[in-house]
């Protein structure tokens, strides 16, 4: 297998990798779930069809943030008891990865962070829970139990078949946010910001009926 093809291991369908440092694709032909292993793929899971959705992002959008140019590549989706949201995986044009948000029309760009220690665990944590990261103090404004809907595309980490989930969101004084993702063995932290969807400039959005 090359960096950038293979073929899915259940249905021999071509594999195209848009981003060379994937971990896990799913099979557009079959929609099995493929872990990458060095040379190799194998089939870890299939995801069920995903619910019809109003996001105009889709697989191979591509925009602009903060002058740097990116293109959407996988996707991860979750519901709870307010509605839903999507985790979208970009790629930008030097290689870095992040992810943009999409709920509701509100969308955020964030990226995953390390944090200067270990962030609290799952039942430690409440709302107004102040935290410093970056040089930036946040506070805990909302607690989040989510269900992992299914995925597509590609993901820098493996990730299927997942449980009720809680998502930790904090804010800043000067508007950028943070989440703490509960959703892994470690907890991983995200620092990011809101954006307006002008800005972002999206080019292959999907289109629906009534737009201009």
């Amino acid at each position: 297998m090359s960096a950038r093809t293979a073929n899915c291991p259940n249905c021999g369908a071509p594999i195209q990798f848009r981003w060379s440092s994937a971990v896990q694709t799913t099979c557009e032909f079959c929609h099995s779930i493929l872990v990458r292993h060095d040379v190799d793929l194998t089939k870890v899971g299939e995801v069920a069809d995903l619910p019809a959705d109003s996001s105009p992002i889709q697989i191979a959008t591509e925009g602009i943030y903060r002058n740097k140019a990116f293109q959407v590549v996988g996707r991860i989706l979750y519901e709870y008891e307010q509605g839903g949201w999507n985790e979208w995986h970009i790629v930008f044009s030097d290689g870095a990865s992040g992810w943009l948000s999409d709920a509701q029309d509100e969308y955020a760009v964030s990226f995953q962070a390390t944090p200067p220690e270990p962030l609290p665990p799952a039942d430690q944590v409440e709302r107004g829970q102040k935290a410093l990261w970056n040089g930036v103090r946040y506070e805990v404004t909302c607690l989040t139990r989510a269900r992992y809907r299914g995925v597509e595309g590609e993901l820098p980490f493996e990730y299927w078949d997942k449980a009720d989930r809680l998502f930790v969101d904090l804010r800043a004084a000067d508007g950028r946010f943070a989440t703490i993702d509960y959703s892994h063995t470690e907890p991983l932290l995200f620092l990011g910001e809101a954006v307006e969807f002008d800005d972002l400039h999206l080019k292959n959005a999907r289109q629906f009926e009534g737009w201009s």
